[in-house]
């Protein structure tokens, strides 16, 4: 039988004794969200790669706006169709080695990228698509699978934290592989960045199932810390003990057009046009809107990455703090939501300038903001019911995946149908309101959803 969740102050994990009778610096739990945080960033790699490395690969290919817009969605249809069906087996089958064969097939695919350039120009740009194609399907249960972990090891004072931390795995792929494929690509060739990344990631897979397991069932974590996670509403037992969960039609019926939930979805999706905005054309606008270099670019894309990074953790301590103030959720998550959407507006100033470092700080702002304010998978961990987190944060990243699918193709028409990018910015911008109005409107309030 879980626990139910409280929102009381809690004592913190401290130093903690482990079954072993030795001593950890540091929970256990924060060593699990550390491996949560590099594999995501790993799956993230493979987009921030495309990103640096397109023009590049555009010029080698001869492909042109509309083409490369194609290109860099081709990985989100995919992720978003089968984002509730690996959702639904996560709940079925649990997170550890589904999402360890997760890591694997993506990075075999992020590594098969780099074979195009030895093949002739039609059949090259088939098997980007197609790679790229699999590589989103592979990468679907990433984040779904982070939720459900995050519920099994945090307590709810926790989990804003601990979900800003893994959801930073956005910024901290840009921060790592954009000046490193950059890099590559000026060093060596574009097809070298993606074989990196490939390697990096069947690495990370290795380690994975030995650091991530069930806090039931985890070596090295203590009694203590044990007590302090279940006592808090970690729901401790969902990896090992899972409850029944509905069948397909019921939880549609009853649990995924939930009127919150569904402004959980277009918030997120929101989210999504501005992630998907910084991971796929932004390297491309600073060398197109302001004549930077490929490599400028790409430490120019690492300089908002960390801001947006910053900001996520920022989000995740402002929300927490929040929480243990006020008792209230709704407060908690709601107002680093709208304090980090109106920073983010800053983007729209950067149509009036195309100075390099204004444009940069410009942008530097915009993705701190946008990172106080991703808190859709904390919400997801906060509303979902208990024996569905990975059902519906399988809705819900589908639905908000789609702004991958859309935003790169539709910035693209836009780029090629005006010849710059100010109506590209515009159009990203406006989502920053419509995000805040999804929040008061229709959100309004933040309760676990109980079956």
């Amino acid at each position: 039988m879980y626990p139910e969740e409280s929102h009381a102050n809690l004592p913190r994990g401290g130093v903690l004794e482990t079954m072993s009778g030795r001593w950890l610096a540091f929970p256990v739990r924060y060593l699990v969200l550390s491996m949560l945080l590099l594999a995501s960033c790993v799956s993230y790699g493979d987009r921030t790669v495309l990103g640096i490395a397109g023009p590049a690969l555009a010029a080698s290919l001869g492909l042109n706006a509309v083409e490369m817009g194609y290109l860099l969605s081709a990985a989100s249809l995919p992720y978003l169709l089968m984002k509730l069906p690996s959702g639904m087996i996560l709940d079925r089958f649990g997170s550890r080695w589904i999402y360890c064969a997760a890591l694997v097939l993506l990075s075999l695919c992020t590594a098969a990228q780099g074979l195009s350039a030895l093949l002739p120009g039609a059949v090259a740009t088939a098997l980007l698509f197609s790679t790229r194609f699999l590589s989103g399907a592979f990468s679907s249960p990433i984040f779904p699978a982070n939720a459900r972990i995050t519920a099994n090891w945090f307590p709810a004072a926790e989990r804003g934290l601990a979900s800003a931390i893994f959801n930073t795995a956005q910024y901290l792929a840009l921060i790592i592989f954009a000046p490193l494929s950059a890099w590559t690509v000026q060093a060596f060739s574009w097809p070298a960045a993606f074989y990196i990344l490939g390697v990096l990631g069947l690495i990370v897979a290795a380690i994975f199932p030995v650091v991530v397991m069930s806090p039931l069932h985890h070596p090295l974590i203590g009694a203590a810390e044990l007590e302090h996670v279940e006592r808090g509403g970690g729901l401790v037992h969902i990896e090992t003990n899972p409850l029944p969960s509905l069948s397909g039609s019921a939880f549609f019926r009853h649990v995924a057009f939930r009127r919150p939930l569904v402004g959980l979805y277009l918030f997120q999706y929101c989210i999504g046009v501005l992630t998907s905005f910084f991971m796929t054309w932004f390297p491309i606008y600073l060398v197109r809107h302001s004549g930077m270099s490929i490599l400028g670019a790409g430490i120019g894309t690492a300089v908002p990455a960390a801001f947006g990074l910053a900001g996520g953790i920022a989000g995740g301590l402002i929300s927490d703090a929040l929480l243990r103030r006020t008792r209230s959720l709704t407060v908690a998550r709601g107002v680093p939501i709208f304090l980090g959407f109106g920073i983010a507006l800053a983007m729209a100033a950067a149509n009036f300038t195309v100075a390099p470092l204004l444009v940069i700080g410009l942008m530097s702002m915009a993705f701190f903001g946008k990172g106080v304010a991703a808190l859709g998978w904390t919400m997801i961990s906060d509303m979902a019911p208990k024996n569905l987190i990975g059902t519906t944060g399988g809705i819900f990243s589908m639905i908000a995946g789609s702004a991958g699918v859309l935003t790169p193709v539709i910035m693209g028409y836009i780029v090629s149908a005006t010849g710059s990018f100010d109506w590209a910015i515009i159009y990203v911008t406006a989502h920053c309101f419509i995000g805040m109005a999804a929040f008061a409107l229709i959100i309004r309030r933040i309760d676990r959803i109980e079956v």
